[in-house]
């Protein structure tokens, strides 16, 4: 017995010094998870802020474009042809950034796609807008995706699971 008291108060400190960098290194693991996730967070919202505003810049120019390209239509041929042909210069260079910001592939193409159309109504003229909504439904489904991942767009306000 005489062994026991005084190897039992060795063996419950070493086992405490254990149970204390055993809790210490699992909340440095719970703070490091946090912390990745924070930083998760963070990216994602820069992501969405850089990624809006050159959707914005994007839609903003494609509007100019359709108005253009409408007028064209009922005018058949102007002096305003070089601004409209700037106005599509431009919407190529918003194309670009929304290239370079999208992380996702289905967005790049939506966007390809609408300037394409919206560079076409441009050249050709078009009697209505009717003909740009398919890709611009499309280019708006892309950028929600990109933005949101693992949400979809519903026709109401609220977001759901896909």
């Amino acid at each position: 017995m005489g062994s026991w008291g005084t190897l039992g108060p060795a063996l419950l400190s070493l086992a405490g010094v254990a149970l204390g960098a055993g809790g210490s290194l699992f909340g440095q693991y719970l703070v490091s998870r946090a912390s990745t996730r924070q930083l998760e967070v963070q990216e994602s919202a820069a992501h969405r802020a850089e990624l809006k505003n050159a959707v914005l810049k994007f839609l903003g120019l494609a509007s100019q474009v359709e108005k253009a390209a409408l007028a064209r239509s009922g005018s058949g041929g102007t002096a305003a042809d070089a601004e409209l042909d700037q106005l599509v210069d431009d919407l190529w260079l918003a194309h670009a950034e929304i290239d370079l910001a999208a992380r996702s592939e289905p967005l790049r193409g939506a966007a390809y796609r609408y300037a394409a159309r919206l560079a076409e109504a441009a050249r050709d003229g078009i009697p209505d807008g009717s003909l740009l909504r398919g890709p611009q439904a499309q280019f708006f489904d892309a950028a929600y995706g990109d933005m949101w991942p693992g949400h979809r767009r519903t026709a109401g306000d609220s977001m759901t699971r896909r």
